[in-house]
């Protein structure tokens, strides 16, 4: 994922993904960018699991049609 068109970026943390949702999102609507960026919020205050929030954020990425390369946790 990339603010730059067929660049890779890799996100490598919740705090890194909530940044991304908030500030370089393609997108400025939608459910799953919403249910993302509160996943995020619950997982850096502790009441869901980052597993919990890489799901939101894959959900949104899929919504704003972005290509996600997904690694086996």
């Amino acid at each position: 994922m990339t603010d730059q068109p067929g660049k890779a970026r890799s996100i490598c943390s919740v705090e890194e993904a909530a940044e991304w949702l908030f500030m370089y999102w393609p997108i400025e609507k939608g459910e799953k960018l919403r249910e993302a960026r509160q996943a995020c919020r619950d997982a850096l205050e502790g009441r869901i699991t980052c597993t919990k929030a890489r799901e939101a954020f894959i959900e949104a990425a899929r919504e704003a049609d972005i290509y996600i390369e997904q690694k086996h946790l």
